[in-house]
């Protein structure tokens, strides 16, 4: 075992099959024992069916992705025995439901232990259940494997179940107790000890410490429409806003959402919204209207897969192109990539600051992963005595001053704000360009000197915004063999890869960029001129920051390390992928075995009605690239179903049933051809 003892469990079912409060119960009974948690759930958009994958990382210090290994699986249908029983690795355990499921013994590697539970057998003491309760025994059994204590686990369900009253309390856990018991009778635990701190931690996501750090800088109005993965900051806000004085209002469309925010800005309360990249489309017109008015908002873009509609529920860090390039023309705003949890609630504090002190637009771009992934941080990180700067604003203007100048010509660029109502405030807030008194130039009164000096005196303010931001650092050694640059939520996963490459003898720092705009070109091009190679690291197919990079320094990277298959970077791949760089290897585009496989579940899933399953998969030369051939069986009967040819290089498929009878698995007209 490691000196830190660390395990990963995965829960894999069907949408529908009751994966979020069993992997929500292991991580607040992990959590309360003092142990640290990193959970990654792979979902798809569907409601029931499909197949949702869900990995706890437990460990006794900090950990900063979902990692790469499996070391307990708890299987809820068949589907996931077949598609994850071979990634459980040496020491590991396999628990099921033995009166449904089937684990076929060539799927389970060397010093795997299956544990089959008989839970009707288990439950039947406890009268007629519904079937999600199978996933309470194999909670119970995966507590006794793993060492955890059941009476903090029955602490936490006794929390979860309480609202519906003590006799639901005391069926849960007691049938939670029937799967410990038979596990204990039946098995011997995996591993050493815990050593348990009991140290309580916060295990939230990244949108929940967002809203947090709204709230606590001061947030008074928040709106949305509902869009993945952004969501959960509205149903946050939505339940809590009340008691938290925030008004919460959901728009028709992100049109409302963004002009809404605005205008609460504009009337003084600190206002944020929140979307994806489809809804920000819609927002970047009125995101130009704020810099042009000089109003104050935050906006939050929740990357996942595009364009158009995309993959809701996958990530991506493909939207920097389109976050730059909100609206039409120059001006001033910030755009904020925080780099993990506990830095999205410190960054949404920061983000509200800035917003007022600068009167911009600060646009904070987040995805998937870092958004909606929940991770143990420490209790301090939500600190509630943050600093709240609300910049110049104006309580009212003496007769004697002269006309309120709301956009005067001052040399830091920051004009005196008056709210609406402040007496001798008046002005015109036009999103044509206009003077120091609001008299717009795009008519009569036109003149090009105005328009050049109130220009310059709005994009001022991005020297001081510059000045209050932390410039990056560069993480390891100076004198590295490689640089590894990362932007956003890929801070964890590049540290971690940065750890095994050292382990194996490869000399690597890293460079995470959080301050995309606007940028600290003098201090990145000091750290990288003295870089040996670099190489940048995305989730996404162009390298965008790459190009950013070059655009403010003129410092183009070596090589890229891209990933745009809707999942997030593992260490490992990483680790190997800059180890084939550093080696000259070019960076391999086949379908690999483990992704030949995964295609033929989905060609499985689309045309065979998910009765066949893949059973051996083997390469051979094709007439024109490489095939993976792979031999389907039925699921149930394990008979010869056809084989499925998977084009190594263009991912094409197609399907030959030969003695394969296509009617009994009411395939229909999708055979043909395929």
């Amino acid at each position: 075992m490691n000196k830190h003892r660390e395990v990963t469990v995965g829960i894999g079912g069907a949408a529908g099959d009751g994966l979020d409060k069993t992997g929500d119960t292991i991580a607040k009974t992990c959590s309360r024992l003092g142990l640290h948690l990193y959970a990654y759930n792979s979902y798809q958009s569907v409601i029931r069916g499909g197949h949702i994958w869900l990995r706890v990382r437990i460990s006794e210090r900090k950990v900063q992705s979902h990692g790469d290994d499996l070391h307990l699986l708890i299987a809820l249908n068949q589907d996931t025995i077949e598609r994850h029983a071979r990634e459980v690795v040496s020491g590991g355990a396999i628990v099921y439901n033995a009166d449904k499921l089937k684990c076929d013994t060539v799927l389970v590697g060397e010093n795997v232990l299956a544990v089959p539970l008989p839970v009707a057998e288990l439950t039947k003491p406890f009268g007629r259940l519904p079937p999600v309760m199978q996933n309470t025994v194999a909670l119970g059994a995966m507590l006794f494997l793993l060492g955890l204590e059941f009476d903090m686990a029955a602490e936490v369900l006794d929390d979860t179940f309480k609202h519906k009253g003590a006799p639901v309390v005391e069926q849960n856990v007691n049938v939670a107790r029937a799967g410990y018991e038979h596990a204990r009778e039946k098995f011997v635990p995996l591993g050493d000890e815990w050593r348990f701190t009991r140290r309580r931690r916060p295990f939230i996501t990244g949108n929940e410490a967002f809203a947090l750090g709204a709230v606590a800088a001061g947030c008074r109005f928040y709106s949305a429409y509902p869009m993945t993965p952004a969501s959960s900051i509205l149903h946050w806000m939505a339940a809590h806003g009340a008691e938290c004085g925030v008004v919460v209002k959901q728009c028709e469309d992100e049109l409302a959402v963004v002009n809404t925010a605005i205008g609460a800005g504009y009337a003084g309360a600190r206002a944020m919204c929140g979307t994806s990249g489809g809804g920000f489309a819609l927002m970047t017109e009125g995101i130009g209207m704020a810099g042009m008015i000089e109003a104050p908002v935050v906006i939050i873009e929740v990357q996942r897969g595009g364009p158009s509609t995309g993959i809701p529920t996958k990530t991506e860090q493909a939207d920097l192109n389109q976050v730059f390039g909100a609206s039409q023309g120059d001006y001033p705003r910030v755009i904020i990539a925080p780099t993990e949890t506990a830095d999205c609630y410190a960054t949404a504090v920061e983000a509200h600051n800035l917003a007022e002190k600068y009167q911009l637009p600060v646009t904070i771009i987040s995805d998937l992963l870092l958004s909606e992934h929940p991770e143990t941080i420490e209790p301090e990180a939500l600190r509630r005595d943050v600093p709240i700067e609300r910049g110049e604003v104006v309580a009212e203007w003496p007769e004697g001053a002269g006309q309120f100048k709301r956009y005067a010509f001052t040399r830091s660029g920051v004009s005196p704000r008056a709210l609406p109502g402040a007496p001798g405030g008046m002005y015109v807030a036009a999103t044509d360009d206009h003077d120091e008194e609001g008299v717009v130039i795009s008519d009569v009164f036109t003149a090009p000197p105005v328009r050049r000096k109130i220009q310059e005196k709005r994009m001022r303010k991005l020297a001081g915004v510059l000045s209050e931001l932390p410039p990056p650092q560069l993480e390891g050694p100076a004198e590295a063999e490689v640089t590894l640059i990362g932007w956003g939520s890929t801070h964890g996963v590049i540290r971690e890869a940065v750890a095994l490459l050292s382990a194996r003898g490869v000399g690597a720092n890293h460079l995470q960029i959080k301050y995309l705009y606007p940028f600290h070109a003098r201090e990145v091009s000091e750290l990288l001129r003295g870089a040996r190679r670099t190489i940048c690291i995305e989730c996404n197919y162009t390298g965008q920051f790459a190009r950013h990079l070059r655009a403010e320094t003129g410092i183009g990277v070596d090589d890229l390390i891209l990933k745009y298959d809707g999942e997030p970077f593992e260490p490992r791949q990483i680790a190997a992928q800059v180890e084939a760089v550093l080696a000259g290897r070019p960076r391999p585009l086949e379908v690999t075995l483990d992704e030949a496989r995964e295609m033929a579940y989905h060609y499985i899933r689309v045309h065979l009605a998910d009765k066949t399953r893949p059973m051996r998969i083997e390469q051979t030369a094709g007439a024109a690239e490489p095939l993976w051939l792979v031999e389907l069986v039925g699921r149930e009967s394990g008979e010869p179903a056809g084989e499925l040819r998977i084009g190594a290089e263009t991912g094409s498929m197609a399907f030959n049933a030969g003695a394969f009878n296509a009617g009994a698995f009411n395939a229909g007209p999708f055979n043909a051809g395929h």
